[in-house]
């Protein structure tokens, strides 16, 4: 009798730690957190030259290839994340170049960032990013461009 009192004890306290693992990572979420990361309605549109390209980001920069775009406000770093400048249909050769660009500005890790959806160069769209701000792969890329799908 002593033994099934211990295995439901063991049950239930099994049961509850598994609810408090549960629990705490939902509480710690902060406000800032569980808002969308890309929200389209905070877009913005501007155009510029290309100053320079980094494919890999230097310390201190978020991941992934950047456009570094003068405007007559000052330069923007624009993150084209992972695949921005890869695959077929990825942008190329665009050093001095005029661009219009559209994304959402964030701040990371105490810098003001781009979140690059799109680049217009030479009449050609280059899409980065979906409307959810999911960047796409270059494979992804590929398959619009063949399906004539709007990105």
């Amino acid at each position: 009798m002593g033994c099934n009192r211990f295995v439901r004890t063991v049950r239930v306290i099994a049961r509850l730690m598994t609810g408090l693992w549960l629990a705490v990572p939902l509480m710690a979420q902060t406000a800032v957190e569980s808002r969308p990361y890309y929200d389209v309605t905070n877009e913005i549109a501007f155009s510029g030259t290309v100053s320079g390209v980094l494919t890999t980001a230097p310390p201190g920069m978020t991941w992934g290839s950047h456009l570094l775009v003068a405007t007559i406000a000052g330069t923007i770093d624009a993150s084209l994340g992972r695949w921005g400048l890869v695959g077929n249909e990825a942008l190329s050769r665009i050093n001095g170049k005029q661009v219009d660009v559209l994304g959402v500005m964030k701040r990371i890790d105490g810098r003001q960032v781009l979140l690059v959806r799109s680049v217009k160069v030479d009449g050609k769209i280059y899409v980065i990013r979906n409307t959810r701000g999911v960047p796409l792969s270059p494979q992804a890329r590929e398959r619009a461009v063949r399906k004539g799908e709007p990105l």
